[in-house]
């Protein structure tokens, strides 16, 4: 027996709305769907072109404690055709790169940049689709 695919990744946010502009201003997600769960979280599903896994961010009710995110718990990868054009539009839009441009081993350069919470973003340009 095995699972037949990834569905979605849930990440806790202190600000469902500051998170969801940020996915969709700085990375082109796409809001899919919004809820209230049955415990009182507010749900809102972002989609990425060309994939069929969501991301679920949750804003637990008030009074929950806040997120507080360890750096390097966790990251989402994302591949861009052009890291550099990329990065510069990202700039136009008020986003900074918290690192690299960084040439990888393989030929590939990677980046990031931080989400709400402290959340990491990875940005990655293959070798073949510079």
């Amino acid at each position: 027996m095995k699972v037949r695919k990834l569905l979605h990744t849930r990440m806790r946010v202190n600000d469902l709305e500051r998170s969801v502009k940020f996915y969709q201003d700085a990375l082109g997600l796409e809001a899919s769907r919004r809820f209230l769960s049955p415990r009182g979280a507010q749900l809102g599903f972002l989609r990425t072109p060309g994939s069929e896994e969501e991301i679920e961010l949750c804003q637990m009710p008030a009074g929950a404690e806040p997120v507080a995110v360890q750096p390097d718990l966790m990251h989402l990868a994302f591949e861009v055709e052009n890291l550099e054009t990329f990065a510069a539009e990202l700039a136009k839009k008020g986003y900074a790169l918290s690192d690299g441009p960084t040439p990888t081993g393989s030929g590939s350069v990677i980046a990031f940049i931080d989400a709400p919470e402290g959340y990491e973003v990875e940005l990655i340009q293959h070798a073949n689709r510079a």
